[in-house]
């Protein structure tokens, strides 16, 4: 159970970033009248997750093979 707890709180700001953003884009776009800035700072959401996914991904390196002679 604390391992998920763990995971959840180091997604959990690029989430919250994303989902931000998305709101100011929505009340740009909507409410503001500046369809060409929300449509911008709309295109932010994809952005920060995947900045998210790229960060938080492990990096997993190949063993290392060793030469056919030396496995005989």
């Amino acid at each position: 159970m604390f391992p998920l707890l763990r995971v959840i709180r180091v997604k959990l700001p690029f989430l919250i970033a994303g989902f931000l953003s998305f709101l100011l884009s929505v009340w740009l776009y909507f409410v503001k009248d500046q369809q060409t800035v929300g449509i911008f700072v709309g295109l932010w959401v994809p952005s920060i997750h995947s900045l998210g996914s790229m960060l938080l991904t492990p990096v997993v390196e190949p063993a290392p093979t060793q030469p056919a002679a030396a496995q005989r």
